[in-house]
């Protein structure tokens, strides 16, 4: 009797349990319900009902005559004329009626890197997950490529891919960054950045991009982790045909005797010989040298 007893207990405890747990989710699911045709009330009526005034055709001419007419006044064809003027409405009832209103969606051209608040909420985001990509960008993170965008928790499948051909990512231009802005390439360390830096000055400036595999230890696999990252603007023009002897010495594609060879041809060559195909012909360059200074931006003769 006793052992019928104790099992009877625990099948009551958890019937009683059961009965509260289903009046709660009825109860939940009324309060939900509650609140949204509460909701839908505020929002199908107005809290208090604008003024309408419908004035005499005549009348109205005589009272706009030489002013603007109001935005509200339907001067349609027509023996009268009305206007609408707008009540003042309670804080809660247009807070609740904003909210209720259907989000308009835009997309249009950003960068994720400095995108405001304002636009990630124009291009769909909450205000919370605008604060969230914000959060992250605060304290250091970056945005390199769209892929990179798509990786953030907030940014649903659906989300990048409506937006994928409006994020604007700038590349780096690698005639203008400094050491720091190399830094923050994948791949690329203190070391390479002063590197880069300071190859592109014994250059005179970079003329394309592939000109960063002459640094030393810089190979085919770093430059392809960010090919796509950088671009290569034009840079001023490198002056062979009027630097002396020891200033052509300097360049990476020139050596000193190539650098004397190159003043004895503009000495004794007419101006319009002065091409790199014809300092190829010469003798002066060959090989890999030739190669690279034919892609250089180089100062007409």
């Amino acid at each position: 009797m006793e052992e019928g007893k104790r099992q009877k207990t625990p099948r009551s405890s958890f019937t009683v349990g059961a009965i509260a747990l289903v009046f709660l989710v009825i109860g939940y699911q009324v309060a939900l319900f509650v609140h949204k045709a509460a909701v839908s009330r505020v929002v199908a009526h107005q809290d208090r009902p604008d003024t309408v005034y419908v004035v005499d055709r005549t009348l109205a001419e005589e009272v706009l005559e030489g002013r603007d007419v109001l935005p509200d006044a339907d001067l349609s064809p027509g023996p009268a004329v009305t206007v609408r003027k707008s009540s003042g409405h309670a804080r809660e009832a247009v807070r609740m009626r904003e909210k209720a209103a259907p989000r308009k969606v835009e997309s249009f051209r950003f960068d994720p890197n400095t995108v405001s608040l304002e636009d990630l909420v124009r291009l769909g985001f909450s205000e919370k997950q605008a604060q969230s990509i914000l959060n992250y960008r605060e304290k250091g993170g970056r945005f390199r490529r769209p892929a990179d965008f798509a990786k953030s928790y907030v940014v649903a499948d659906s989300v990048f891919e409506r937006l994928r051909p409006y994020i604007d990512i700038p590349r780096l231009d690698i005639n203008k960054a400094d050491s720091a802005a190399f830094e923050a390439l994948p791949g690329i360390g203190p070391y390479f950045a002063s590197k880069m830096v300071s190859y592109r000055t014994s250059l005179g400036g970079y003329s394309y991009p592939e000109q960063l595999l002459d640094i030393y230890y810089f190979d085919r696999d770093k430059y392809d982790g960010l090919k796509d990252l950088i671009t290569c603007s034009a840079p001023d023009p490198f002056p062979i045909w009027t630097l002396p002897e020891a200033d052509l010495a300097r360049h990476p594609y020139i050596s000193k005797a190539e650098a004397h060879a190159v003043v004895l041809y503009r000495e004794h060559q007419p101006r319009e010989a002065w091409t790199v195909e014809g300092l190829g012909k010469a003798g002066i360059f060959s090989g890999e040298h030739l190669e690279k200074l034919s892609r250089c931006v180089l100062a007409r003769p």
